[in-house]
């Protein structure tokens, strides 16, 4: 029996968040305190009381999510993980879980992160959407068709679990690609409320700083292997982790793929660590007789 932990991406977030850890533990409130002064202003203040605008702006959301994930794991008396995996900016907090990065360093990274996404988004009018109940093979095929005959942008993004698959691109690469896949059989293909192209080419520009401040950070030897959104594997060499984690920005979310190999590598249990419960769900529709459980 191995126990996996899971850490949630953008989308998890909601207006109180991590309140309950500031107030309750001295531990948590240190580590509120020094996002606070990593980032240069109160993130904690915006969980706590912000609006659901105000959490929805990419660059308060991503160090957010992360902060309120790394937080939970660490109230978990005696977490040992055998292996850990997060859906995008999870993948962050996955890493701090599993020694690769310091608190302090994956924070800054995923402040870079989201400030340099975010100036991708404004480059380029871009979104995602939703596409449910049509085979893989098939949303892959439509993306590919539209890019080839219009010159847009619209790729596969996120394989969430069998019957879910998020695409990616222009706003008028999406607008085709989801009349399509709805005339194919889609259950629906529905425009989603973010605030541009992630995990597409559109996030090109991002991808150079993003690197830039990689390599220019410490990464630690991994305790357990990473199962990496981009190859769907476990991942225990440093630089391999680096590489993948800058593909990222431009490549596929493989969650199915990568839940299907920890699956795979002995994995019965998965606890997420951090706001909501998306990753509990999505685990439990690729493999039903998987055990599943949340801190947050």
């Amino acid at each position: 029996m191995k126990h996996a932990y899971v850490f949630p991406g953008q989308g998890s977030q909601f207006s109180g968040m991590g309140k309950e850890h500031y107030e309750n533990s001295a531990f948590a409130k240190k580590l509120f305190e020094q996002a606070n002064e990593i980032l240069g202003f109160r993130i904690s203040d915006i969980m706590f009381t912000g609006s659901d605008e105000d959490l929805k702006r990419t660059d308060v959301t991503q160090p957010a999510v992360f902060l309120h994930s790394v937080i939970a794991f660490k109230t978990i008396d005696n977490a040992k993980p055998d292996m850990v995996a997060g859906h995008s900016l999870g993948e962050f907090s996955a890493l701090v879980a599993n020694g690769t990065l310091s608190f302090e360093s994956a924070l800054q990274l995923v402040a870079i992160r989201a400030n340099a996404m975010q100036k991708a988004c404004e480059l380029v009018p871009s979104t995602m959407a939703a596409v449910l109940a049509l085979a893989d093979e098939k949303v892959e095929e439509i993306c590919k068709e539209v890019a080839a005959e219009t010159g847009e942008v619209v790729v596969p993004a996120n394989y969430n679990c069998p019957g879910q698959l998020v695409i990616s691109g222009s706003l008028k690469g999406i607008e085709i690609a989801c009349e399509r896949m709805k005339a194919a059989g889609a259950k629906r293909a529905l425009v989603l409320p973010v605030g541009g192209a992630f995990h597409s080419p559109l996030m090109a520009p991002a991808k150079e700083e993003l690197k830039q401040a990689i390599e220019a950070t410490t990464f630690h030897a991994p305790a357990c292997a990473v199962y990496q959104n981009v190859v769907a594997k476990a991942v225990l060499d440093k630089e391999e982790v680096k590489q993948n984690l800058i593909d990222q920005l431009t490549g596929p979310v493989r969650w199915t793929q990568s839940v299907q190999a920890m699956i795979g590598d002995g994995a019965t249990v998965f606890t997420e660590a951090g706001p909501g419960k998306v990753l509990q769900g999505l685990v439990q529709k690729i493999d039903k007789t998987m055990e599943v459980n949340g801190v947050n």
